[in-house]
């Protein structure tokens, strides 16, 4: 396996990302769509999820597709970004049709910053808007770090961002993972400089720091975060994506294995005060051609959403009134 052309979920033909946030506000959205629907499924793990449509991504409901995914801040307020994604699909044409009727079809999750900074004294809520913004900058590229949904993630220790990765497995298919990295753990051992996911790390995407020496490791849950907020402002949540040919119960099954990169890259994960979440879509433009495929795919997934989270993190810049410092601050340094 090794990282596609732009190590980025938007490796995967036909698959876009679109940004939307607002400084002053230190919150924003980003929104995964594509020309034409897609195959989605979700895996929910965390104590305190906050989600839209999700419940049509369970294998046994009718509805095989959608047209678009959100991540968005602002905790449920955030979840009306969906309705801006929905109007902006509508303009263009796309929906599930019944009769004359266009309904697009789209499932979202939030991270809580409403307690990171910037001024969330609004009258009417923003996210609607940013929804529509994000969905009208979608293109086949995406940026990391203090971006969209990532403005304002922070995890236990530092800022947190919005992440990206991918992996062209040799039997041709592509798996890339999209991350909003705001977990309550940590994403660094002690001391803010290795990341936990330094395993997987390839070609110094988020540093080249190699993992941490000491032994011992996780038995503390020290948190920065929780000094500056409180405890229920947590969460981590992510879109994995593969070409191949899936249906809704194979993309829940990827969804559910791509979970076990958040917990080698957050520790501790999948907490009760965490919203840690996963969906999982298929473009279907390649068929599976052996038994293994679907195992190597949600290994895969795992371990692009690892190296998403730790370039997250690691790409996030300082922004006026932040409450965390971000990694290249605590190891300017060092």
């Amino acid at each position: 396996m090794i990282p596609g052309p732009q190590n980025a979920i938007t490796d995967i033909e036909g698959l876009m990302v679109g940004h939307a946030q607002d400084d002053a506000l230190k919150s924003g959205v980003t929104v995964l769509t594509s020309d034409a629907p897609f195959t989605a499924s979700v895996s929910v793990l965390g104590g305190a999820p906050g989600t839209r449509e999700t419940d049509l991504l369970a294998p046994d409901k009718s509805v095989a597709q959608v047209d678009a995914l959100v991540l968005a801040g602002g905790s449920a307020y955030g979840l009306d970004a969906c309705s801006g994604v929905m109007a902006g699909l509508r303009d263009q044409g796309r929906g599930y049709r019944v009769g004359t009727a266009v309904i697009p079809l789209v499932p979202g999750a939030i991270i809580f910053d409403l307690l990171s900074g910037g001024d969330k004294d609004w009258t009417d809520t923003p996210y609607p808007a940013l929804g529509r913004t994000a969905l009208n900058a979608a293109t086949t590229r995406t940026e990391i770090g203090t971006i969209g949904a990532g403005t304002g993630a922070m995890t236990a220790m530092m800022k947190g961002g919005l992440g990206t990765a991918s992996f062209m497995l040799g039997n041709g298919m592509t798996v890339g993972a999209l991350v909003v990295a705001n977990p309550m753990g940590s994403v660094t051992t002690p001391g803010d400089k290795h990341f936990w996911a330094a395993p997987f790390e390839i070609d110094g995407e988020f540093g080249g720091l190699g993992t941490d020496p000491a032994a011992g490791l996780g038995r503390t849950l020290d948190s920065r975060k929780l000094g500056a907020m409180m405890e229920r402002a947590n969460t981590t949540i992510a879109i994995v994506a593969t070409d191949a040919t899936l249906d809704k119960a194979q993309c829940q099954r990827v969804a559910i294995a791509a979970h076990d990169g958040i917990a080698r890259a957050c520790v501790p994960a999948h907490s009760p005060a965490d919203g840690d979440l996963v969906f999982s879509v298929s473009t279907s433009a390649k068929p599976l051609s052996t038994p293994t495929d679907l195992a190597q795919i949600g290994h895969a997934a795992a371990l692009c959403l690892s190296r998403a989270i730790a370039r997250g993190v690691y790409a996030a810049t300082a922004a006026p009134d932040d409450l965390l410092p971000t990694w290249s601050k605590l190891n300017a340094q060092t």
